[in-house]
């Protein structure tokens, strides 16, 4: 791994181009920016580069100007252009490809006229994209004439490779370019187009040059080994790091809309956002607004138009709404409105994070907390297009627990603390899928293919068993559910000879099932009266367990269980919900954020102990780039939750586990400060321990900031011992028994057979539905749990635990109470919650879908502490903080 210097002048890199690349680049854009100067001379060497650079920093320019200059550098040397296709740029999304085609196509037609402006005539480079969109016509184009250059999608490279004439042409590629490579890695997508380059190079018989695009991501170590994966699994192959994260300067502040964030009536404090939000909006040509969740989107839209509309500020037509819900159409056409500049404001939910180049924008907002610096970043890095343009950013918050983390978050993003990247390992679905694709190329022995599989980055550490039990389960040889269940098998094993290939059928199930992004659906609600009630997002109907009370339509169900994606529930009229509708679409918190914020908190306690209040105000206002009213709305904060508690302050160092009681239940909150994910696992496995104990049914809620179990009556427990028992060694064998029941179990496992193959979405003609592959699921989990190892459930295991949950930082959380690193105290019983708990108290006792309902109840609870405050005689004074027994 080497790190590339910015040590090269323009002139020198420029030098290196052939004369008319120069000076085309140079009539263009006049100066190189710092990712260009450093990666252009590696990637004209032909060596592996990893450019890690901000949008608008001209990093795919930097790319293909190093190709494109050995291109016709080759053609002035040998006489012509190599045969077939020589590069493969895979983006994650298919709008992206068109947009390359633009950015490609047009650079590569200039240099060619600016050559005959110097006598030198050029054959252009060919540029084509193929996707699922693509035409058959465009595709037998590409036969008979393939592409220089090919862009594509990891989905569709995949079926490339086993497209039988189509894959002849791909035995001259030289190049790879994975752009957005942040956004691959972290998924499962990622782990397939690994697998993918690995069959790409040895078709070809030659190391290919690999070259990856990043925007701003952590650490670059882990991307770049992701990239270049292994030699012979083994040892790693050669990365220069083009390190330009940092090369455009940002300006990140958070806004606060109203003094009181508990008080102020929830339609005031909604006033005060759009009031904010619309004068920056009028001050600035084209803002960008992100919020955390479609419904958000479309809300904020429909809120927008109307108020904008009534003001006469804009036109209703220069505000639009960005989401993957939105058809491919609409969302091409806005892009095209935004690139011409007829926006004046476009609102997005993720859909708009991703590089795809959508001309100028001068300002991001941000509608509460992204809950990452990585995504801020990104975010952010969408404003002031040109490397030398400042990239605005702006977070309006909702309440004091959104005011505190946004600080932390931007002041983290000021100071470039990314969050790590989380890259899966060893996904044995997707290695079920090119495992197939390998079959349909030709026979292979069973040693050879697990090496190239190990050559994978995601895949460098796969035991061999592993491997094999994959390919068994493929080729049928697993127990002997097969025939009973309508599983047949995809591949022939001759495992004396240790040899696999394919079956007459082998090639129309891959063709039609391939790809590893799951069929959502919509899952229909029924009473036990038979009467549709509607429908829920399949993600939430994840969460449900039964007892769970929801909302839906305005009315409160509770949830009894579930057959497929239909759902039984009875009429809960009166009762308090316990989920609120809208969490499954909420961003989880990540970890290393969430520490960030543990550590804040902690030293804001500090200096209210040591120097009174007045200097932690000033120490927020001065450290956090905030104003004087939100400073001090946060030091108070901090401060009630000291006095009341008696200086326990929930951090990165302590786990405070708080008894609060109501007249029929006890509830008992844990606030660890470690993100959504560790706590979904942490929370289960103390569930677990406690329900055992007491012998009771626990009802969990989860949020960034900790969670609560409920259990009826008052029963008593060492609450401090029983979390301390959870064995990090453990945990693994603890979560697999507590998911085995779960609606998360049997609709992971749907779509983990899905990609496995297990069950076919389409055979011949015949294209099933998700609730019939659901209720199929459902059948095959009883059959397979019987097995010993089966990689589908395994697999479906590893999903959950590892990239869902998050099980290795609630396992590094347990180690350090082990350890003492982390100290866990107890706090109550209370009949009030103190202020920390009152978010996660809200989560799990009120209908949230109203924002209203969660203000009104956050200011009940606040006023409630107050009052004991006073009672005790504590009070807020200048000087320091007067302790409570």
């Amino acid at each position: 791994m080497e790190y590339a210097k910015d040590n090269l002048s323009d002139d020198e890199v420029l030098g290196m181009l052939l004369p008319f690349v120069r000076a085309w680049f140079t009539r263009k854009y006049g100066r190189m920016t710092p990712p260009q100067r450093m990666a252009i001379p590696y990637i004209m060497q032909g060596r592996n580069v990893l450019i890690s650079s901000p949008t608008g920093t001209g990093k795919t320019l930097a790319v293909f100007l190093g190709i494109i200059n050995n291109l016709y550098k080759e053609y002035l040397e040998k006489g012509g252009l190599p045969e077939g296709i020589v590069v493969v740029y895979v983006s994650p999304l298919r709008a992206l490809n068109n947009d390359m085609r633009r950015n490609i196509y047009e650079p590569v037609k200039e240099i060619v006229e600016e050559a005959r402006r110097q006598g030198v005539e050029l054959p252009e480079i060919k540029v084509a994209v193929r996707t699922s969109d693509s035409k058959q016509s465009e595709k037998q184009r590409m036969l008979r004439d393939p592409p220089h250059i090919l862009i594509t999608t990891p989905e569709s490279l995949a079926l490339s490779l086993n497209a039988p004439k189509f894959s002849e042409r791909l035995k001259n590629a030289r190049v790879v370019v994975v752009d957005e490579i942040h956004e691959l890695a972290s998924s499962k997508r990622g782990s397939h187009l690994s697998l993918s380059i690995e069959r790409l190079e040895n078709l070809t018989g030659r190391e290919l040059q690999r070259i990856g695009l990043s925007a701003t991501i952590a650490p670059l170590e882990d991307v770049a080994l992701f990239l270049v994966g292994y030699r012979n699994g083994e040892e790693p192959r050669d990365c220069v790091v083009v390190d330009a994260r940092f090369a455009k300067p940002i300006d990140i502040r958070v806004i606060a809309p109203v003094k009181d964030l508990i008080h102020t009536p929830a339609d005031a404090v909604n006033e005060a956002i759009y009031k904010s939000l619309i004068g920056m909006i009028k001050r600035h040509k084209t803002t960008l607004v992100f919020t955390n969740t479609r419904s958000a989107t479309e809300r904020v839209v429909y809120k927008l138009r109307k108020l904008m509309e009534s003001e006469k500020v804009v036109d209703v037509d220069e505000v639009e709404a960005h989401h993957s819900s939105l058809s491919r159409d609409v969302r091409l056409e806005i892009e095209e409105k935004l690139k011409s500049g007829a926006l004046k404001c476009v609102v997005s939910s993720t859909s708009l994070e991703l590089g795809i180049d959508i001309g100028h924008i001068d300002l991001v907002v941000l509608l509460s907390s992204p809950k990452s610096v990585t995504r801020l970043l990104q975010r952010v890095g969408r404003a002031g297009h040109h490397i030398r343009e400042v990239s605005k950013g702006r977070l309006i918050v909702v309440d004091r627990d959104d005011l505190v983390e946004c600080a932390v978050l931007a002041k983290a993003a000021m100071e470039r603390k990314i969050d790590k990247i989380r890259i899966p390992r060893n996904p044995l679905d997707v290695l079920a899928q090119h495992v197939v694709g390998m079959a349909l190329e030709r026979k292979w022995g069973l040693r050879e293919a697990y090496e190239l599989v190990r050559r994978s980055y995601s895949f460098r550490d796969l035991p061999y068993e592993d491997f094999v039990s994959v390919v068994k389960y493929l080729a049928g040889q697993l127990g002997d559910f097969y025939e009973y269940n309508k599983v047949y098998s995809k591949i022939w094993l001759d495992e004396e000879e240790g040899v696999f290939g394919k079956k007459k059928s082998t090639r129309m199930i891959y063709y039609l099932n391939l790809g590893v992004i799951p069929d959502e659906s919509k899952a229909h609600v029924f009473t036990t009266e038979g009467k549709y009630v509607g429908d829920l997002e399949e993600a939430f109907v994840e969460y449900l367990a039964p007892g769970d009370l929801f909302v839906l339509g305005g009315r409160v169900y509770e949830y009894l269980g579930s057959k497929g994606l239909k759902v039984l529930v009875r009429r809960a009229d009166g009762a308090r919900p316990t989920v609120p509708s809208w969490f499954s679409e909420m961003l989880p918190l990540a970890f290393d954020s969430a520490l960030l914020v543990g550590r804040f908190r902690r030293a804001v306690a500090d200096k209210l102990a040591r120097d009174g209040f007045e200097e932690a105000v000033r120490y927020v206002a001065k450290e956090y780039n905030l104003d004087k009213d939100a400073a001090r709305s946060i030091a108070e904060y901090v401060w009630e939750q000291y006095s009341y508690t008696g200086g326990l302050i929930p951090s990165d160092k302590l786990i405070l586990i708080e008894v609060f009681d109501e007249e029929d239940r006890r509830n008992v909150i844990v606030h660890s400060l470690f993100g959504r994910r560790a706590n979904d696992a942490l929370s289960r496995a103390y569930a677990y321990i406690v329900s055992k104990t007491v012998g009771a049914n626990v009802k969990i809620t989860v949020t960034d900031n900790g969670f609560m179990l409920t259990l009826p009556g008052h029963p008593s427990a060492d609450w401090v011992g029983l979390f301390k028992s959870i064995n990090p060694d453990e945990l693994y064998d603890i979560l697999v028994r507590v998911l085995r029941r779960t609606e998360l179990l049997k609709r992971r496992f749907r779509h983990v057979a899905t990609r496995s193959f297990m069950l076919l979405r389409r055979y011949r003609d015949v294209e099933r539905s998700i609730q019939k592959l659901q209720v199929n699921a459902e059948e095959l989990l009883k059959a397979v749990e019987e097995i010993d190892n089966f990689p589908v459930l395994r697999e479906t295991y590893r999903e959950i635990l590892e990239d869902y949950m998050h099980i290795d930082e609630a396992r590094k959380v347990l180690e350090w109470v082990r350890e003492g690193e982390v100290e866990v105290r107890l706090f109550g019983p209370v009949d009030v919650p103190s202020p920390f708990a009152h978010s996660i108290v809200v989560h799990g006792y009120s209908d949230v879908v109203l924002m209203e309902d969660m203000r009104r109840m956050l200011a009940i609870l606040y006023d409630q502490v107050m009052e004991k405050l006073r009672k005790l005689g504590v009070q807020l004074q200048a000087g320091g903080v007067e302790e409570v027994s």
